[in-house]
Formats: structure tokens, C-alpha cells, sequence
């Protein structure tokens, strides 16, 4: 019996459904409470109640129809809302969740449903010892590519059965997210920076994680790739309409799995969100380094992004020398035991490192007193409606952030015919080696959209040095800055690479490499050639390329993938203010650019760095722009939530605060301050 004075007017009962394996035990259970008893001591009376005796510290209660967590164990009932008709599930906050990686290899772990979304990638990365976990996050696939999927298991004869990869007795996966795992300054494990293996005085830290040395290997080495027909069944975006598909799934970094309708053992991708690769080391990146080859692989393979035959080779070429660096590492048996000269892979390798850190603002500032100028004959291509392009040779000068050209080089002190701003401008490479082509199409910002101007090279050295100065002036800096001669470099390898000449021996012996050629270019090329034609030009490649380690090569590899003119933009659909049609938005890590959905030509820039403030209209989902010299800028998002955008360019101005000198803790309140929103 329950006296009076507990039955008394501020008390009721809440029905708490608890999850737990006991089949003997009842679900349901009637609480007698009161509007001022705190969320702790409902939990507490729960326990006390179920009478089974279990560690409840990773049990939290959850709000099923407010879809949110009561996390707060100090408010009290009134103060969450809660009142007798609430439905309360007392559940684990870490639940089995599968994560497709960028490699396409599926993993099986524990992951927190009630942290916000920014911290369980954090705690997945430090299983998957994976740094900077701030560049992934979660995507659920898109529907086309889930409709490809279910057409291709409805079609498949055998049962599809997925290799999983188990990773669920991590110190993360139960519960514990304050232990380091394999990710702290003091036990980071150090890889061999030439085969990418986890070095022999770290090779003992994998033994009390799931990231055993077989674990390791699969997360860090590439395997091999798949056949034309597989590539067949998987979803390729045709249009930009179809890759603006493909960015709709990202997950709210600041809500919860739960909160976002996820349930245990759901799939999601773990993907690279953000394009701006920070401090990568192949002495403790292996796994991070592969994650990212693999995805820009896969980028290219399924056509993702756009690149050139001449581009499509080099690609197919690197992929080729891995998987010929990979075999002859495994045949001679290396053993993992015996120390390898680190520091000279190191000295070898640091000029790779300085070459892929994704456009980060340099800290060092310009010597003013001095900026280089270029001065050179070049050639202008100005494309006219209705008739040839006209093709004018000029003298060009080069300075500061400004192209300007004279009739000869004698009339250079007087008024040039035309000057050119490139601050703000697209820098677009057109170039064919083969055809000794090295241009370079400029789209610079005017008031009614984008001029369009082509410069013509001669030669190679030429182009590198011009082309690193308009790339370095599109983003407002000149060519005293720091990153100048890196960039001359970078493009000089990638054109270096591109330049191959016909080997009669290489043609005549396709078999030399154990291949095949289909498997490392897109469908277009293997519906173009026959596989011994492909196998031939994949070796004339093949050879600029074929004395790079294994690192080295899937560096290069994403070096080169950077150098596409694409790299880095991920689209939405979205109408403008005013307008009367859709328009694709590019988000990139330093811009935003309007492009036209029919023709795919780019139409305006908006930079990053002009930006005043940004903010979103919850009510009518529109997110407004504000840049210098009154310009401003207003859309709804069509083919995605209007949140993921906000989200996007809130996180590439987080990412561009970081510096070397930090510690690799990560200012999360900064970042859900710049990519939350007040909604």
C-alpha cells in the first residue's frame, strides 16, 4: 500500500522502458515521482527498482518524442519538460555501428549515440588511429547509390555476405571515450615512412587495441582493386545535379546519432569532409594517408571529379607502381622487426610533406619591400562569339596581384592595353603535354559574371612560374609569399610526370607489371581502348613514376589529384534571391562559387577571406552572405538541408585557425560556435 502523503497532488508516475538482454526480467517499469526530483535520481530509483545486478554507467535516459537525450542529471523533471505521457528509454549512450571508410572496407565498432556527432568522429578516429579527426565526418549514402545497390543484390545469384572488420573491444567502444587508445602525444605509433608498416618499437601498442598489426594493415595498405564489372554496379554521378546528390547525407556535427534517427548496427560512410590535409606526416599518417588515397582513388575511378585523358594515365600509373611497389615489398619478406634508417626516409620525404597541406594561410609575412615581378612574351586567347578565338602574342608583366600587357616589350613604361585583377579569379590549367599545350584560362570576376581569358606558354618552366603566380594571386597573395616556389615545383613534378615518351620495350612487354589495366581506370576508358592498348599507354606513364616507394606514390597521388581543377568542391543545388532558376553552389575550402547547372561554367566567386558575416533565416531556411564593398548574397539550399552549407563554410574558417604550433587538442566550442547556427 502507498500512504497518503506519497500519493500527495505533485507526484505521478513516468513509464520507463529499460533496454537491457535479460529475457526473465520485465521491460516496463512504473516510477512514482515528482516534478522536482533531478534526472539522477530517477535513474537511480530506476536501478534500484530492476534489481539486476550490471554496470549502468554507460546507461543514459532517452526522450523518444522529443528525440533527445537527458544528459543533464543535475535538472530536474520540470525543468527538462518532462511530464507523465513522456516515453523514457533507459539505454547505452555507445552502441555497434557500421562505418564504410574510404577505402570501401566496412568496420564494426562501438560508437556514443549521444554525444554530438563532432565528438563520437573524434573517438571513432582515435580507434582507427586516424589524426585530425576535424577534416572527417559522417555521411549517410545518397539514394541513388542505395537504389544501385538493392538493384545489384536483386540481380546477384549468391547471397551477399560483407567482409566486416571487427573493431568492438576498443577502450573507446566501451564507454571509457576518455582513454587516449592509440592517440596521444606520448604513444602515437610511428610507421615506416618508405612501406607505410607500423615500425617494430610501436608494434607492441597494437596488441592491447583492436588495431592489431593485421587490423593496422588493412586500414593502411590499399588492396586490390576492383574488376570493370564491379565498378559497373556502383553509382557514378552523370551530371552536377547527381554529385550534388552525393553531399545531401551529412550528419548535424552538433546533434547526436540518435538525435538524427540512427539506430545501432546502421551504416553510415566515414568520409574526408573537408579538403585541407593539415600536417601530414608519413611517420605517424599511415592510415589517415591511405584513407585519403583511397577516397581520391575512388573520386576518379567512379568519375566524381573530372580529369583529362592525359590525367586519367598518371592516376592509373601511380595506382600501378604502388601495387608493383607493394609486391615486391612482400616478396622479399620484409621482416617488420628490423629497424629501418628513419631519419633518412624523413629527409627524403620532407619535401612531400611542405607540398600537401591544402592551401593553409601562410604565417609568414611578405617582404613588402621587395615583390618579385615576371616579365615574358605570352600569348592571349580571347574566345568571341561566333568566330575563331583570337590569338595575340603581347608582353606580359606580372606584379603584385595583377596581370597587365603591352604591344612589345619597348612600350612596357608607358599604359598597358589592358590590366588584369586576379584577386578573387578561377585559375584553370589547360594543358597537354603530349602538345607541348601549356595555357591557362583565367575566369576573373566582373559585374555581370566572369571574363573569360586563356594565356598561352611556350614551354614547361614557363608555365610553372605562371601559373604559380596566378594561382598565388587568385587568393590575394603575391609572389614574395613563402609558398611560391613550392607551388613552381609542385606543378613542374605533376607536368614532369605527365611527360612520357614511347618505350619500345615497355610497349612490347605489357605483362612486365602483373595488371590489369581495367582495374585502374574509370569505365570510360576501359569502353574506350582494348586492355592491351591500355595496357601500353598505362606503361609509357608508368615510367616517370616507377622508382617511387609506396608512400610516395599515394602522395603524389593526392598530390596530383589537389592539381585538378575540381579538387575541393563539393555542390548543391540552390535558388539565388531573386532568380528565377536553380544554380549549382561550389563550396570550397577558400571560396563559394555560383555555377551555371546546364553548361557547368562558373558564373561568380565569392572568397572566403571578403567575408563579413554569415547567417541562416531558420523559418524560411535561407542562408544570407554578407562580403566587403556591400556585397551580399542570399539562397535556399534545394537538394540538401540549408544547415549542411552553413556548416561547411563555418568549418573550413575553423580549419584555417590551426597551426603547427598547437597542441592537437581542438577548440570544440569554436567550432560548433562558427558551424551551429542559432536555430
Amino acid at each position: 500500500m502507498i500512504s497518503s502523503s506519497e500519493y500527495g497532488s505533485h507526484s505521478w508516475e513516468l513509464l520507463v522502458t529499460v533496454d537491457h538482454q535479460h529475457e526473465e526480467v520485465q521491460k516496463e517499469f512504473l516510477l512514482r515521482v515528482t516534478g522536482d526530483l533531478h534526472i539522477g535520481g530517477v535513474m537511480l530509483k530506476l536501478v534500484e527498482q530492476i534489481k539486476i545486478s550490471q554496470d549502468w554507467s554507460d546507461y543514459a535516459l532517452w526522450w523518444e518524442q522529443k528525440k533527445c537525450w537527458l544528459l543533464k542529471t543535475h535538472w530536474t523533471l520540470d525543468k527538462c519538460g518532462v511530464q507523465a505521457d513522456a516515453k523514457l528509454f533507459f539505454t547505452t549512450q555507445h552502441k555497434m555501428l557500421r562505418l564504410r571508410l574510404p577505402n570501401m572496407k566496412t568496420v564494426r565498432l562501438k560508437a556514443s549515440f549521444s554525444s554530438m556527432v563532432f565528438k563520437a568522429v573524434s573517438d571513432i578516429c582515435k580507434i582507427l588511429n586516424i589524426r585530425r579527426s576535424e577534416e572527417l565526418s559522417l555521411l549517410k549514402q545518397s539514394e541513388d547509390a542505395l537504389k544501385k545497390k538493392k538493384k545489384k543484390d536483386k540481380n546477384s545469384k549468391e547471397p551477399v555476405t560483407e567482409d566486416i572488420l571487427n573493431l568492438c573491444n576498443s577502450p573507446v567502444s566501451s564507454g571509457l571515450s576518455g582513454s587516449p587508445g592509440l592517440y596521444s602525444k606520448t604513444m602515437t605509433p610511428v610507421y615506416d615512412p618508405i612501406s607505410g608498416t607500423p615500425a617494430s618499437s610501436t608494434i607492441t601498442w597494437f596488441s592491447d587495441s583492436p588495431l592489431t598489426e593485421q587490423n593496422c594493415s588493412i586500414l593502411a595498405f590499399s588492396h586490390p582493386n576492383c574488376s570493370p564489372e564491379t565498378l559497373a554496379e556502383m553509382y557514378q554521378p552523370r551530371t552536377l545535379a547527381d554529385k550534388a546528390k552525393l553531399n545531401a547525407g551529412w550528419l548535424d556535427s552538433s546533434r547526436s546519432l540518435m538525435e538524427q534517427g540512427i539506430l545501432e548496427d546502421d551504416q553510415l560512410l566515414l568520409r574526408f569532409k573537408y579538403y585541407t590535409f593539415f600536417d601530414l606526416n608519413p611517420k605517424y599518417d599511415a592510415v589517415r594517408i591511405n584513407q585519403i588515397y583511397e577516397q581520391a582513388r575512388w573520386a576518379i575511378l567512379l568519375e566524381e571529379i573530372d580529369c583529362t585523358e592525359e590525367e586519367m594515365l598518371i592516376f592509373a600509373a601511380l595506382q600501378a607502381q604502388y601495387h608493383v611497389s607493394k609486391l615486391s615489398l612482400s616478396s622479399e619478406a620484409q621482416d617488420f622487426t628490423c629497424e629501418s634508417e628513419v631519419d633518412e626516409v624523413e629527409a627524403a620525404l620532407s619535401n612531400l610533406e611542405v607540398t600537401l597541406e591544402g592551401g593553409n594561410a601562410s604565417n609568414i609575412l611578405e617582404d613588402i619591400t621587395d615583390i618579385p615581378k615576371l616579365a615574358d612574351n605570352l600569348r592571349l586567347v580571347r574566345p568571341r562569339k561566333l568566330s575563331l578565338k583570337a590569338i595575340k602574342p603581347y608582353w606580359f608583366v606580372f606584379k603584385d596581384t595583377s596581370v597587365s600587357y603591352f604591344k612589345n616589350k619597348e612600350s612596357a613604361q608607358g599604359e598597358p592595353i589592358e590590366k588584369l585583377n586576379l584577386k578573387g579569379c578561377e585559375v584553370v590549367p589547360d594543358v597537354n603535354v603530349a602538345a607541348k599545350k601549356f595555357g591557362i584560362k583565367l575566369l576573373i570576376p566582373v559585374a555581370d559574371g566572369m571574363n573569360e581569358v586563356y594565356l598561352r606558354c611556350d614551354n614547361e618552366n614557363q608555365y610553372a612560374r605562371w601559373m604559380a603566380a596566378c594561382i598565388l594571386a587568385s587568393k590575394g597573395k603575391t609572389m614574395a609569399d613563402s609558398s611560391y616556389h613550392p607551388e613552381v615545383h609542385k606543378i613542374l613534378s605533376f607536368l614532369k610526370m605527365k611527360n612520357w615518351t614511347m618505350s619500345p620495350q615497355a610497349v612490347s612487354d605489357p605483362e612486365s607489371i602483373d595488371m590489369k589495366p581495367e582495374c585502374f581506370v574509370s569505365l570510360r576508358y576501359t569502353k574506350k581502348y582494348k586492355s592491351k592498348q591500355l595496357a601500353a599507354r598505362i606503361l609509357e606513364a608508368h615510367q616517370n613514376v616507377s622508382q617511387m616507394t609506396l608512400v610516395e606514390a599515394k602522395l603524389r597521388f593526392i598530390q596530383a589529384w589537389q592539381s585538378l581543377p575540381e579538387f575541393g568542391l563539393s555542390y548543391y543545388i540552390v535558388r539565388f534571391k531573386g532568380s528565377k532558376k536553380d544554380d549549382v553552389l561550389g563550396v570550397s575550402y577558400n571560396r563559394l562559387i555560383r555555377i551555371d547547372i546546364a553548361t557547368g561554367d562558373p558564373i561568380t566567386t565569392w572568397r572566403f577571406s571578403n567575408m563579413k558575416q554569415w547567417n541562416v533565416n531558420w523559418e524560411i531556411r535561407q542562408v544570407a552572405i554578407e562580403f566587403d564593398q556591400n556585397v551580399s548574397i542570399a539562397f535556399t539550399c534545394l537538394s540538401a538541408d540549408c544547415k549542411i552549407i552553413h556548416e561547411y563554410i563555418g568549418g573550413y574558417i575553423f580549419l584555417s585557425t590551426r597551426s603547427k604550433d598547437q597542441n592537437e587538442t581542438l577548440d570544440e566550442d569554436l567550432f560548433h560556435k562558427l558551424t551551429g547556427g542559432q536555430e
